[in-house]
């Protein structure tokens, strides 16, 4: 969230003395990310410790923390834990927001800083870990689980319907509007081979593992002293593990290196294995249609968020550009099997 959501810092400083037993001397607000309902803080306590605070509003699900505090129980160094309230859970709520504390980790992502040969070994070290890691049965049943729907792929549809009749003096709006007539076609495109995947997927017995869901250079944050972390699981669900695989070499790490040598440096980390390439054509193709659908949402049924509507825009539109996710997602139909490949 690039705006600086409607609640007070006092509020927040509050909350944390009262929840957390947290005497806090400054908090301020760090417009990151493209997530609208995720407003993240730097708290910096009395004692000069700083620590990171996450809100979120609208729907929240307890186990994007609760999974996390078992990864690093099992010893993944390379997720940050929530820190627990005085009262013992993972968060506390706070006005229409829910209010998580973490450990303030001094880094950038890999958006500020390209990652180095050993992070991408790292990484696949880190996924590989969590992929196998053990979650007890009780938190396991509770985590959403793939099911190939269809929700992104039905909003996408709407959007593109609707931007045929743009009426709209919103600047940003209509240039969404205008870029969805623009590429109508290749939309339509990727939302049929998502759903043609997605179908011969539905009939097959996958083995499902903890995934991550987002793994992006947003999302990992390498730190002042080369430490490497994993950060914001408000995506875990149990997939294939091409649900996160596809993410490397996907286009979604700044291009520095050629999908090959992502893939390349990747994979001496995580270890031989065997890759699904309908799955991963499948999930390249619907993560371009989520997003679509959700920047859709951002900005077609609302005029407020100013600089986040502006921000994800710029962000879809940087999609569809040579070399980048489309692309890339198009160039997996030639690892299909023939049978399932659209010429």
């Amino acid at each position: 969230m690039l705006e600086k959501p409607n609640i007070a810092d006092a509020r927040i400083s509050a909350c944390l003395k009262d929840a957390y037993g947290l005497s806090v001397a400054r908090v301020v607000f760090l417009p990151l990310g493209a997530d609208q309902q995720t407003a993240v803080y730097h708290a910096l306590a009395d004692d000069g410790t700083a620590y990171f605070v996450k809100l979120r509003s609208g729907a929240f699900d307890p186990l994007t923390l609760i999974v996390p505090h078992l990864l690093r129980q099992q010893g993944i160094e390379h997720v940050i834990a929530p820190l627990a309230a005085q009262s013992g859970q993972l968060w506390t709520p706070l006005d229409d927001f829910k209010l998580a504390l973490f450990p303030f980790i001094d880094g950038q992502d890999a958006y500020q800083v390209v990652m180095a040969d050993v992070h991408w070994l790292t990484l696949g070290r880190a996924l590989k870990a969590i992929h196998v890691a053990g979650i007890p049965a009780h938190v396991r049943a509770q985590i959403r689980q793939e099911d190939y729907a269809d929700n992104w792929r039905v909003i996408v549809r709407r959007f593109v319907a609707l931007a045929e009749d743009d009426r709209t003096h919103d600047p940003v709006t209509s240039q969404l509007a205008a870029f969805l007539r623009a590429k109508r076609d290749t939309i339509t495109k990727l939302v049929e081979r998502a759903e043609s995947l997605a179908a011969i997927l539905r009939g097959r017995q996958a083995r499902l593992v903890l995934c991550h869901g987002d793994i992006h250079a947003g999302n990992v944050l390498i730190g002042a002293s080369g430490a490497f972390y994993l950060v914001d699981w408000d995506t875990l669900i149990l997939a294939p593990k091409e649900r996160d695989l596809m993410f490397v070499g996907g286009g979604l790490f700044m291009n520095v290196r050629t999908p090959e040598q992502e893939e390349t440096l990747f994979y001496q980390g995580y270890g031989e294995t065997d890759i699904d390439p309908v799955a991963l054509a499948y999930y390249r193709y619907e993560r371009i249609v989520q997003d679509i659908a959700a920047f859709g949402e951002q900005i077609l049924l609302s005029e407020d968020g100013g600089d986040d509507r502006e921000l994800g825009l710029r962000l879809l539109l940087s999609q569809f550009l040579p070399g980048q996710v489309v692309e890339i997602a198009f160039r997996s139909e030639a690892r299909l099997p023939p049978e399932y490949r659209v010429e």
